[in-house]
């Protein structure tokens, strides 16, 4: 496996003796001596850099390595801010939880799959009640059913301990 260097060779690093050669303009020059390329580089201010240094000759351009590398910065951080991280936010609750915590568990619980991310309802047992696990998944299912609209199941309620785990993700909205 061949790994490649996001770095580009230019100037002085570059090893042929040869190299097929792009000017500032973007019009192919041919085939010329390294030594001539980076002379007319220089006479122009700008630098000579390897686009392709896979090729026989490899392949290279008179260019303002600066201003291609701040370029190529801002693509990528175009780039990112449109990516959207998806957090996996987690949900706490208890067996003897009451009907108004619930419903205010189930509203925190639609915000955060309406926003897109997955969410993990984590329900703990206290003492003795991890022997009523059925309650529990009934607990569980209740919350499915309150949330069905929000979302699917993506990993059903288990036991981990003395706890009981879900995973639901958000249904993807159908773009009109």
């Amino acid at each position: 496996m061949q790994v490649r260097s996001t770095r580009r060779r230019i100037n002085r690093q570059i090893f042929a003796k040869k190299v097929m050669l792009i000017d500032h303009e973007g019009k192919q020059r041919g085939v010329v001596d390294k030594e001539e390329a980076l002379a007319e580089a220089k006479e122009q201010a700008l630098d000579l850099v390897e686009v392709a240094g896979e090729a026989n000759p490899p392949v290279c351009r008179i260019m303002d390595y600066g201003k291609y590398q701040y370029e190529q910065n801002k693509k990528t951080k175009e780039g990112n801010k449109r990516q959207k991280a998806v957090q996996l936010k987690e949900i706490k609750i208890g067996l003897q939880i009451a009907e108004h915590d619930l419903l205010f568990k189930v509203r925190k619980a639609q915000e955060f799959l309406t926003d897109g991310h997955r969410l993990k309802i984590v329900l703990f047992f206290k003492g003795r009640e991890i022997t009523h696990a059925d309650l529990g998944r009934g607990l569980m299912m209740k919350m499915v059913n309150s949330l069905k609209e929000f979302s699917v199941v993506e990993t059903r309620p288990s036991l981990e301990g003395k706890r009981m785990v879900m995973i639901l993700v958000p249904i993807q909205k159908k773009s009109s």
